[in-house]
């Protein structure tokens, strides 16, 4: 089974990963992480695309998954601090991922939700319970995830099944998955040293609850002391493995939640049980904040526990004091504490890097006036250069370099540059009443801002066409890698065409060992190459004797033989009429006298020479597909066949005594070697009679015989005087019978085992 997991790289999904993989499910990962965060391992391929990119649909059409399982509440993909976004990203994601789903026409579609959805439950006056999701927005988007994949189940007609699971946790990988009750009261405990209680009720959720804004009194009992129904993720993980495997589903959602639950009491005084090695006696203080009186929710799982089974492997006994451990050794990774201090670290340096890198070009701008400055007083009084502007160059190369608001800044510091120099000969204010000065000014600014403009827009322009191009070849990235994926997986499902027993290399492979068979075995072994092909125990291979009748040859099984030596073939009209229009037959209606299929082989002429049963096949293999491996089958061994009767035909004149049916000695004994070889593997049952033609020539012995045989016995010399009949599919209670019937003929007979001279 082929199954889509969608999700945080986190240890929900590496033991999901794991157990899909023990149980040899090929498991794909389709997340939005980089490739800085590793992948799972054991998982066949990870696709790494944002959920509301196009390729989504892509990655569905080539992983064709038979089971596909959204993250949803466990998915730290989303951050829900940003309350603009994130509800509509949530949204947009999780319609993308039905929409992929539903458009492959297959499969299952499993969505996670938590005890979230019931984020601030409040007991009213009137007994009443109401849920208060919209001040969460991780709560408010799970609870309208609930809701989308049951509309969309509803209207699609989709297999869509909701798992609703009950205060989850575990050991972390990553610090975005401490969000469980028990590591927040250890964390707190080691930052701290105190376990803060909120104190409060609990309230009892029955599980065939949506997720309404009110809960109707009597859909929920309320307990005084608030307590968890604590889940193990180890325990989560084999509940949804059996939900992804069941091949179907009661209920649209179930609630997962364990039998017994715990007091936030007991919680913290298991933790602070096992920090006392660490802090010693009454070192964590247990504190209750009345002020909060916070209620709690318990799922129940009755539904889920009468359809599914539900043995808890991990208790909270077990698994506390091993989280406690792993956060104590791994501190710093996990604490808030040193997460903020490296965060205001960071944030003051990326402060400090965003200020010096825009000061940057002002600064520059001031330095390279000082030159400028420096240069226009010495042109003043140049003949040379008097009539040179360098004001108006530097102007130009700030415009052109850096766009218009450092044209601008340049402008302004000409401007003073101007003035002041002027100033050297004249008072300030005969400066600004000169007439050429402002004319001086416009045409510097004018300057300024066109070519600033014109660089501002080309480079626009240009960061236009980049970010076209970078988007094509992110496109042309995501297109290579699933690109290489397909590939790979094309690759890999290649070699189990070609490995697997269904494959036409494997059929080919098997069928080719009848051409190692003596001609006089081919038929025997046909029918063990068929049963192994077929991947069934009961086949049996029939020679047309006549228009009417068939005679068994060889079998697999006793099964296999319950039509008898002997069958009028054109009787079984159903099959008769599929076979003779060279068709595979299917019994389709379950007839118990009817193989469930059959196929006949041809002679060169066309005419019907073997009939190929088989009569145990499971009904999910009865399909087009195992018709047509039959039909190719039969071909291999048709091949195999008339290669056989060629040789025997083309010796034909060796291997009897000529104008006799007897074969010679040499001939015969090559025919009941292979007759008792096929016998002890039970392929078929046979028969040796000993005849004594003492004082009768072979040909008078062979007019006689040739009317008391039958047409698949066969008659052979083996001394002079005595011959031997092989009879075929004639076991030790039937060869009384043809004793008896030689001797009323005038032949003294006696059974043997061996070939005796």
């Amino acid at each position: 089974m082929d199954v889509l997991l969608v999700g945080s790289l986190g240890t929900l999904m590496q033991r999901l990963v794991d157990k899909l993989d023990k149980e040899k499910h090929r498991v794909f990962i389709l997340t939005e992480e980089g490739k800085e965060i590793p992948g799972c391992r054991r998982a066949f391929e990870t696709y790494r695309f944002d959920y509301e990119d196009v390729c989504t649909r892509e990655v569905f059409f080539s992983v064709k998954p038979d089971v596909t399982l959204f993250l949803g509440a466990y998915d730290t993909n989303f951050h829900w601090d940003d309350r603009k976004n994130v509800i509509a990203k949530y949204s947009a994601s999780l319609l993308n991922m039905l929409v992929a789903y539903s458009t492959i026409g297959k499969g299952r579609f499993v969505y996670l939700s938590s005890d979230i959805v019931f984020h601030g439950l409040t007991v009213g006056s009137d007994s009443r319970v109401v849920n208060n999701v919209a001040d969460n927005p991780k709560a408010q988007s799970i609870a309208m995830g609930e809701k989308v994949c049951e509309d969309y189940r509803t209207m699609m007609g989709a297999d869509v099944v909701v798992l609703r699971l009950d205060h989850l946790y575990g050991i972390p990988k990553y610090p975005s998955e401490m969000d469980d009750v028990c590591a927040r009261m250890i964390m707190e405990a080691l930052e701290t040293g105190e376990i803060t209680l909120s104190g409060g009720s609990t309230v009892r959720v029955e599980d065939e609850l949506g997720v309404p804004e009110t809960i109707a009194a009597g859909n929920f009992t309320i307990d005084s002391e608030k307590s968890f129904s604590l889940l193990a993720i180890p325990d989560a993980v084999d509940f949804i493995y059996q939900v992804l495997v069941a091949e179907e589903c009661g209920r649209s959602l179930y609630q997962i939640s364990r039998y017994y639950s715990m007091t936030e009491t007991e919680i913290a005084e298991k933790v602070r049980e096992c920090l006392r090695g660490r802090n010693g006696e009454g070192k964590v203080a247990l504190v209750t904040q009345a002020d909060k009186n916070e209620n709690s929710i318990m799922l129940t799982e009755h539904s889920f526990g009468e359809e599914f089974n539900m043995h808890i492997m991990h208790a909270p006994s077990q698994m506390i004091p091993e989280l406690v451990d792993y956060l104590k050794r791994n501190f710093s990774r996990f604490s808030k504490l040193e997460n903020h201090r490296e965060s205001l670290a960071s944030r003051l340096k990326n402060s400090m890097h965003d200020l010096i890198h825009a000061m940057i070009p002002f600064v520059e701008n001031m330095i390279c006036f000082i030159p400028f400055f420096m240069l226009n007083n010495r042109a003043v009084g140049n003949e040379l250069f008097q009539d040179l502007d360098f004001y108006l160059l530097y102007v130009l190369l700030f415009a052109i370099v850096h766009g218009q608001q450092q044209a601008i800044f340049s402008s302004l510091l000409a401007i003073a540059g101007y003035c002041f120099r002027q100033m050297y000969n004249r008072s300030g204010f005969d400066v600004i009443l000169d007439y050429h000065t402002y004319v001086w000014m416009v045409q510097l600014l004018i300057l300024g801002f066109t070519v600033g403009y014109m660089r501002d827009q080309l480079r626009s322009i240009r960061d236009e066409y980049d970010n076209e191009i970078e988007f094509l070849k992110k496109q042309l990235r995501d297109m290579s890698d699933i690109n290489r994926s397909n590939v790979r997986v094309k690759d890999v499902l290649s070699d189990h065409l070609i490995n697997q027993n269904d494959s036409m290399g494997k059929i080919y492979d098997i069928t080719v060992q009848l051409n190692r068979y003596q001609p006089a075995e081919v038929l025997f072994y046909a029918a063990e190459v068929l049963a192994k092909i077929m991947r069934s125990g009961d086949v049996a291979i029939y020679t047309v004797a006549n228009r009417s009748y068939a005679r068994l040859f060889s079998s697999t099984s006793a099964n296999a033989r319950k039509l008898g030596n002997s069958i009028n073939y054109t009787e079984m009209t159903e099959m008769y009429g599929a076979l003779s229009e060279h068709r595979v037959y299917i019994n389709k209606t379950m007839d118990a006298q009817y193989p469930l299929m059959a196929d006949a082989i041809y002679a060169e002429d066309d005419e019907m020479q073997l009939i190929l049963m088989v009569w145990d096949i499971p009904w999910e293999r009865m399909t087009l597909g195992q018709a047509d491996m039959l039909a190719i089958t039969g071909f291999l061994i048709q091949n195999a066949v008339l290669r056989s009767n060629r040789y025997i035909a083309a010796l034909s004149q060796q291997r009897y005594i000529p104008g006799t049916h007897i074969l010679e000695p040499d001939a015969y004994a090559e025919l009941v070697e292979a007759f008792l070889r096929a016998r002890s593997r039970n392929l078929t049952a046979c028969s040796l009679l000993s005849i004594d033609i003492t004082g009768v020539s072979e040909t008078q012995a062979d007019a006689e015989l040739v009317k008391l045989v039958r047409q698949t016995d066969y008659v052979g010399k083996v001394s002079e005087g005595n011959l031997q009949v092989l009879l075929a599919n004639t076991d030790a209670s039937g060869v009384g019978f043809v004793k008896q019937r030689f001797e009323e003929a005038g032949f003294l007979c006696q059974i043997e085992e061996t070939v005796k001279a």
